[in-house]
């Protein structure tokens, strides 16, 4: 463990006791491609996750009467663990991963209650407030509650999105057991000066990074640049790393995976996908 991600977690007042319901507000009105990934076959729902100060909402699915399945995180969007979240749950499920969303934003706030005209209130509001010790506990502990549940912790993936992207990175250099790790448009490198909850990105933590790592960016992303992508890749290469895939899409914008957000980009989504599950297929045993 990131000495960095160490310190001591005290508070126990709980902000949110649930999952945001349905879509979030804060990117308007549904796509019409909006995917929902049906339950059938599924077990599938919301559990509370034991962690260091109390408990905290999730949402968990998993194949019917199976045990002993990889276990995937999900980490959520920067508007935390709605029902596109919960949508991919089922989705990685259904390919027969047991997959938990802990909503890592319960101690600051409901993410679901701004929408798209108080977007700055909601980051400083909560995403602001949310430090990286925190994150990485409350994903140990989800990964503890999988195991009790009946999943494979020695199995061990990670996906994120945005705000999640980063922590997947993050999380590959807290958790040596981690296996694989799938990152959408995360970023890489922190603003001057560090901010103190958020102490290192993943430029900063390339050497503790071992798990192989797929990470998907858009062209378009005006939120993260060309050249940190280009650092990055470098980075991984000088560091003797090989398991790595930073792949670019020159058209697609921020949020390109997320179908019901205007950002969507249904074929590179798609192929995005693919390669998903295919890295997945390689580096853990479903």
């Amino acid at each position: 463990m990131d000495k960095d991600f160490a310190p001591a977690i005290t508070r126990r007042t709980f902000a949110a006791t649930g999952l945001v319901a349905g879509f979030t507000l804060a990117t308007g009105p549904l796509n019409a491609a909006t995917i929902v990934t049906n339950a059938n076959g599924l077990d599938a729902g919301e559990v509370s996750i034991p962690v260091s100060d109390g408990k905290i909402p999730g949402y968990r699915a998993k194949p019917s009467g199976k045990s002993n399945l990889p276990t995937v995180l999900v980490v959520q969007e920067v508007f935390g663990v709605h029902e596109h979240i919960r949508d991919i749950c089922r989705r990685l499920a259904h390919q027969g991963y047991y997959a938990i969303a802990p909503s890592l934003y319960a101690r600051q706030g409901d993410p679901g209650k701004y929408d798209m005209d108080h977007l700055k209130e909601l980051f400083n509001d909560i995403v602001a407030k949310v430090p990286d010790a925190e994150v990485m506990s409350d994903l140990d502990s989800a990964v503890a509650f999988a195991a009790g549940d009946g999943a494979d912790r020695a199995q061990l993936g990670i996906v994120g999105f945005c705000w999640g992207g980063r922590i997947v990175w993050l999380y590959a250099a807290h958790n040596q057991k981690v296996k694989a790790g799938v990152s959408f448009y995360g970023g890489l490198r922190g603003p001057s000066p560090v901010n103190d909850l958020r102490p290192k990105y993943p430029l900063d933590l390339v050497a503790d990074i071992n798990a192989p790592v797929l990470a998907f960016y858009g062209g378009q992303d005006k939120g993260i640049k060309l050249a940190d992508i280009e650092e990055m890749r470098g980075a991984l290469h000088d560091a003797g790393k090989t398991n790595f895939k930073l792949e670019l899409f020159p058209d697609a914008q921020h949020g390109f995976f997320a179908d019901y957000r205007p950002s969507y980009n249904e074929k590179d989504a798609k192929q995005a996908w693919r390669e998903w599950l295919a890295w997945f297929k390689k580096y853990l045993a479903a």
